[in-house]
């Protein structure tokens, strides 16, 4: 049954919303109205030029982002409808303190029906987006539960007796042989998972043989500009393309070096307002100390911990542009949701494919949204 609003019309709505417009040219929606009913709705697309959400409330607004109140005040927008309507509505802003605009969860688990659907989320430890009790979904991670809350159980951020029982052992078999030869999913969730994996390209490969054609892998990324990966360049093509060629199971050393010699704890609200200065922050390990971590790492065996990969949502777009045009991923841009405001993180759906012309386009179509804001 359509859920479309009895005064939806089609070009209007692709008038109001050009970005949406340009998806549907490259083929990523069939219509404006395809793009409503999994999106826009939830997203609160205007339906035409102008229009604002019908419950937009203005002291609502700016009791929700007080950055936006304070921008008021000064006389730098007119009120939040301004801003809302420039800027607010692309970075998800709240539209309520009692009612955001769109959950975490939300964003990540857009459009997938948990209930009928078998789906697999990797490294959920103790805070899994979908709960055994809402849907079929096996849970995957690189040791078994037991091993996993001795691991954490100093680690104050993991509530080591609540980590959820691992199903499957992903490391010394493929992701196939863990779920089983025959099982293909709906999805596959992974929140904070890519940035450590030590050979990306291996890893989407392996997540694609267990997806079906219609299915999707939904990421929750760090986003580099507002992490403690603040002082890193974000991952190129040829870093992923190096970890390919050697085949890495752990992290390589430049990888352990760059994690721990730039590693600066930064507060997420001052980078949000261009308010740090990075001749000011100060890597919480010396070179040396990172050299000697790397050094040891690889003389002895053992698997560091590492933040691999450094994205930001530009530069995830780009690589996976470059991935692509190489040969060496079949996943298209299903949909994003670029960092929300004074948050840091940002979402990411991916979907199989075989058309590597639509998959470029697909890609392109993400830089391209996100140039524009």
């Amino acid at each position: 049954m359509s859920s479309l609003p009895k005064d939806f019309d089609e070009a209007n709505y692709l008038e109001a919303n050009i970005d949406v417009a340009a998806d549907v040219r490259s083929g990523l929606f069939k219509s404006g109205a395809d793009h409503y009913e999994k999106f826009g709705q939830k997203e609160n697309r205007p339906l035409r030029l102008g229009a604002i959400p019908i419950n937009f409330d203005e002291s609502e607004y700016l009791a929700a982002n007080r950055d936006v109140a304070l921008s008021v005040k000064d006389g730098t927008f007119k009120s939040g409808l301004e801003h809302y309507r420039k800027f607010g509505r692309q970075e998800h802003r709240s539209l309520s303190a009692r009612s955001p605009l769109l959950q975490r969860r939300d964003m990540i688990l857009a459009g997938l029906d948990l209930g009928t659907m078998h789906g697999m989320e990797i490294g959920a430890l103790n805070s899994p987006l979908v709960s055994p009790n809402e849907g079929n979904v096996i849970f995957v991670d690189f040791a078994d539960a037991a091993t996993l809350r001795d691991n954490h159980k100093t680690n104050p951020g993991v509530n080591a007796d609540a980590i959820v029982e691992v199903t499957a052992v992903w490391g010394e078999r493929t992701l196939q042989e863990c779920v089983g030869l025959d099982t293909k999913l709906d999805y596959v969730l992974a929140s904070h998972v890519i940035e450590h994996v030590p050979d990306l390209i291996t890893w989407l490969e392996e997540i694609y043989t267990v997806l079906k054609p219609s299915g999707s892998l939904r990421l929750a990324v760090p986003d580099r500009r507002y992490t403690f990966d603040y002082l890193r360049r974000e991952s190129s093509i040829f870093d992923v393309i190096e970890a390919r060629l050697r085949r890495a199971r752990q992290p390589l050393p430049k990888a352990i070096m760059e994690h721990f010699g730039l590693y600066t704890e930064v507060n997420c609200q001052l980078a949000w307002k261009g308010a740090l200065d990075p001749a000011n922050l100060k890597p919480a390990y010396s070179i040396r100390t990172a050299m000697e971590i790397a050094r040891s790492a690889l003389e002895s065996g053992a698997y560091i911990d590492t933040h691999c990969w450094v994205f930001t949502p530009e530069s995830l777009a780009t690589l996976c542009l470059q991935m692509a045009d190489l040969d060496l991923i079949q996943f298209s841009c299903d949909y994003f949701f670029d960092t929300p405001r004074d948050n840091m993180e940002f979402y990411v759906s991916l979907k199989p494919g075989l058309n590597k012309k639509d998959i470029l386009k697909s890609w392109e179509s993400m830089k391209r949204e996100l140039s524009r804001t």
